[in-house]
């Protein structure tokens, strides 16, 4: 995948969204629009990730913040 923004592949998996719920497209373009969603949604996640790992470092160095994480049930 060419180097892009967390930002710019959330809005990119905004529009697949928006063009999938229309229905217009046949299905080979639909197969095809479900893969490019899948593997940006797999970048993201990665990107999410990594971020949580630096949150969790910075936590362990410096005890002036405290990352609390939630789990919901």
């Amino acid at each position: 995948m060419a180097e892009i923004s967390f930002e710019e592949a959330m809005n990119r998996l905004e529009e697949i969204a928006n063009i999938l719920e229309q229905g217009s497209q046949t299905l080979e373009e639909t197969i095809e629009l479900f893969e490019e969603g899948n593997k940006l949604f797999l970048f993201c996640e990665e990107k999410l990730e990594k971020a949580e790992n630096k949150l969790h470092i910075l936590t362990k160095e410096n005890n002036h913040f405290k990352l609390e994480t939630e789990i919901e049930e």
